[in-house]
This record gives C-alpha cells, sequence and structure tokens, in this order.
C-alpha cells in the first residue's frame, strides 16, 4: 500500500509552482478543503496538489477563479462513481476517467458549472477522489464529436435526459417480454438481441425522417 503522503505549506506551494500567499488566497476562496492541523501546523495531501494543478490548467484555459469555485463546488456535490455505476453491477460501458482540465479539453469553453452540474444530475459524471469519472466512453465520445460539430453542450445535455426516458422504456418493455419468455439467468445473454432490434429501429427511423427532409419530399407535400 502506497504511504500517504503530506506537505507542510510551504512544501506544497513549492511542489505546486506557485507562492505561499497564492495558496492562502486559494484557501480563502474555498477552492482547496481545509488542511489537516496539528496544533498550529497546517497538513495538505495529495488531493490538495491535484486541486491545485487542476487550478493552474482551468487558469491557462482562460477560467476564473469564479468560475473555477463553481466548478469545483458542483464537484463535490456529484455522486461518488461507485454509487453511480454500482460496483459489480452488469455493464457494456467502459467508464473513463478525466481530470478537470482533460473534461474542460474536450468541451472547450462549455465546460461551465451549469452544463457540469446537469451531466452530473443526469447521472453521466460522477466523481472518485479528484478524479472525474464519465459513466460511458461511447457517450463521451458521441458528445465530444456532436459539440465539436457546433452542437452546443447543453442542448447535447438536454436531449440527452429526452433519450433516457425512451431508452429506460424500451429496457423495460424488452426486460418484461423476455422475463414472460425465459428465465431472469439467461436476461444477459438475451440482451444483445434487445440492442440489435433498438439500433435497427433507430436506423429505420432516421431513414425515415431524412426522407422527409429531402427538398424532393419538401417539394411533393407542398404540392395541392
Amino acid at each position: 500500500m502506497t504511504e500517504k503522503r503530506e506537505y507542510r505549506t510551504e512544501e506544497l506551494a513549492a511542489k505546486a509552482g506557485i507562492t505561499v500567499r497564492t495558496l492562502r488566497f486559494y484557501r480563502e476562496r474555498k477552492l482547496l478543503a481545509p488542511p489537516r492541523r496539528e496544533g498550529r501546523i497546517a497538513w495538505y495531501d495529495d488531493h490538495h496538489l491535484a486541486r491545485l494543478r487542476t487550478i493552474a490548467a482551468l487558469l491557462e484555459r482562460g477560467h476564473t477563479l469564479t468560475g473555477i469555485a463553481e466548478l469545483a463546488d458542483a464537484l463535490d456535490q456529484g455522486r461518488d462513481v461507485a454509487d453511480l455505476i454500482g460496483v459489480g453491477g452488469p455493464t457494456e460501458e467502459e467508464p473513463v476517467r478525466l481530470t478537470p482540465e482533460e473534461l474542460a479539453a474536450r468541451f472547450e469553453g462549455q465546460a461551465t458549472p451549469e452544463n457540469l452540474a446537469a451531466a452530473l444530475q443526469l447521472g453521466y459524471l460522477g466523481t472518485d477522489g479528484d478524479e472525474i469519472v464519465h459513466i460511458s466512453r461511447r457517450l463521451l465520445d458521441v458528445s465530444t464529436a456532436l459539440v465539436r460539430e457546433g452542437i452546443p453542450l447543453a442542448e447535447v445535455l438536454a436531449a440527452g435526459v429526452r433519450v433516457r426516458a425512451h431508452a429506460d422504456a424500451l429496457a423495460e418493455l424488452f426486460t418484461e417480454l423476455i422475463l414472460r419468455h425465459a428465465t431472469e439467468q439467461e436476461l444477459p445473454r438475451l440482451r444483445p438481441l434487445a440492442r440489435s432490434v433498438v439500433e435497427a429501429e433507430v436506423s429505420l427511423a432516421m431513414d425515415r425522417r431524412l426522407r422527409k427532409e429531402t427538398p424532393e419530399a419538401k417539394d411533393e407535400g407542398g404540392r395541392p
């Protein structure tokens, strides 16, 4: 087991590449959790060091201290990742660990406290110490791609809320269907069949929608 490292104020400031005065300023702004105190000596640990490095990285990206404080508060209020994904529970999704600065880099300019709070509320994000954990690499990659195509992250997250409601309904439908004719132990084996049906139906629905959006279809729809 790795021994927990602790630092005095001067040591932590030197490790983070800042002055003691700046460190104390961050503490006053509540950007850092209180240190452990032993008499008059304040002891900091690697969690404090990681937070200081995150602050530095976000400042370099143009975030204000007020914005960073709001982001930190949202993360501190987030659910623990173990509660979010259920340790040992069945899943086909691969969680992704990110630092706050890595998340900000993915969604340049849109990793706002409001969007972060929405993602935490939706259950896309959880926290594990100083790291952020996204519950699904596929969802993270798709969200990143949509934002890079010019779709605001706030709208992507709002769509995610609606998709979640439909997905829960579909999961319930297929679970009830399978359990009427098979045992609960067979659910994992039959799960890919349900996923294939949903993927095919969404693909066909997109085909129908795209046909309606073609210029020819719009012209025909406008004819008497």
